[in-house]
């Protein structure tokens, strides 16, 4: 099994309608027929600790089998239509792959 994690921070100022298209072209990966299983979630309004990272606003969790099929969400349509329809609005994409 794979996971892959993407946190996403947006760039600021964005409108409502851009985020709503950003969150649905998000959501559309996990359509991807690989990904066994696709969490997309924002900052959780948990007790503040030093150890706890919030300088994000969306993350990404996709569960393949192994290295294999993450190659092929990595190469699938929709992962190439989520990067070139979103891409301008990405201020930083931190990646964390782990088997």
């Amino acid at each position: 099994m794979l996971v892959h994690t993407v946190l996403f921070n947006l760039t600021p100022g964005m409108s409502d309608e851009q985020v709503a298209a950003f969150e649905k072209d998000l959501n559309s990966l996990a359509t991807i027929d690989v990904a066994k299983a696709c969490y997309i979630g924002k900052v959780a309004d948990t007790a503040k600790r030093p150890v706890v990272q919030t300088d994000w606003d969306y993350m990404l969790t996709v569960i393949v089998e192994n290295v294999a099929d993450h190659d092929i969400y990595q190469d699938h349509p929709t992962h190439h239509a989520f990067i070139a329809n979103q891409k301008q609005f990405f201020g930083q994409v931190r990646v964390f792959d782990c088997e």
